[in-house]
């Protein structure tokens, strides 16, 4: 059966704000929580971007609803050994209803400590020992790892959930797919593309859970929903790798200036008409996904919230 969740942004949101949401997507129906993990925001317009354990900690004792990190770099800016001690308190927090998700990042935010930004093989290569590590520390035991990329001497996680807390993958193309499908409990995408679950299924995640996120803007002038979906997050109909590799929010909005409103149009339904809203969210149902999260970027959140309560989530539910 596929769950309904909400998608909190920590780009464009402070923790205060974030907590409330989480609040308000459990009273409207929602069933589980996905949380950005960032330094930096995409651009100076989106404007937050707090640090999502102490978030996490806070809706903990907001709400009863899982939470997903989406996603997490265990690889460089932050060790995967303090990656996994964070999550296992996270995890504890939640009473078990965690799941740390994982990806090999952006530059945008690991280029911070002046670290070298690695090829796509190296982050992968990093990232599978990453997952290892936490794996390790999740026993409890004294760990003591030197690996390619890592090294850890005599280190355990005492506060800990009693049984480890499932590790998602996050994928946007068949090599990361069959990663996900080989080390990974489930596997994160963005796109409602059959053929890259099909690639995770068949490379070892064959009977293991799909999560998929995707943005609306919702407001009952769909006009000015599409000129706040432009203004804020037209990057993400950037081509290529350029997610990737662009450092700084700025050069994200240089970029993001490149994009047209049609574009933006194309890929984020805007204004309020619920079968339209209910189409953009069955696409990724139709293409697999097994969990599916939706983040509100229009200014009206209340407005989003009782639409999705009250027409929304029935029509995806029947």
């Amino acid at each position: 059966m596929t769950t309904f969740g909400y998608f909190l942004s920590s780009e464009q949101f402070t923790p205060r704000e974030l907590v409330e949401q989480a609040k308000r997507a459990e009273a409207a129906g929602f069933d589980k929580l996905w949380i950005s993990d960032h330094f930096h925001p995409w651009t100076d317009e989106q404007g937050q971007a707090p640090f999502v354990w102490g978030v996490i900690g806070a809706i903990s004792e907001a709400t009863s609803l899982p939470v997903t990190t989406a996603v997490t770099c265990p690889t460089v800016r932050i060790h995967p050994a303090i990656i996994a001690h964070a999550a296992a308190t996270a995890a504890v927090q939640l009473d078990g209803k965690f799941v740390l998700g994982v990806g090999s990042g952006e530059a945008l935010n690991e280029h911070v400590l002046g670290d070298r930004w690695p090829s796509v093989g190296v982050r992968q290569e990093m990232l599978e020992e990453a997952i290892e590590v936490i794996r390790l520390l999740l026993r409890g035991e004294e760990v003591s790892h030197e690996g390619r990329h890592y090294e850890v001497q005599e280190a355990r996680i005492y506060t800990r959930p009693q049984e480890p807390f499932p590790i998602y993958v996050s994928g946007f193309g068949p090599q990361s797919a069959q990663l996900a499908g080989r080390v990974g409990d489930g596997f994160i995408t963005m796109m409602p593309d059959a053929d890259l679950i099909n690639e995770f299924h068949k490379s070892g995640g064959a009977g293991k859970p799909v999560q998929a996120g995707t943005k609306v803007s919702w407001d009952r002038d769909a006009d000015k929903a599409l000129d706040h979906a432009h203004k804020l997050w037209a990057n993400e109909q950037l081509p290529g790798q350029l997610l990737q590799t662009i450092p700084r929010p700025r050069d994200f909005a240089d970029a993001a200036s490149f994009v047209p409103k049609e574009a933006v149009a194309s890929a984020v339904t805007c204004g309020d008409d619920p079968e339209k809203h209910a189409s953009q969210l069955r696409a990724f149902v139709e293409a697999g996904a097994d969990e599916f999260y939706v983040q509100q970027i229009g200014a009206d959140m209340e407005g989003f919230f009782t639409a999705y309560e009250k027409q929304v989530l029935p029509l995806l539910r029947t």
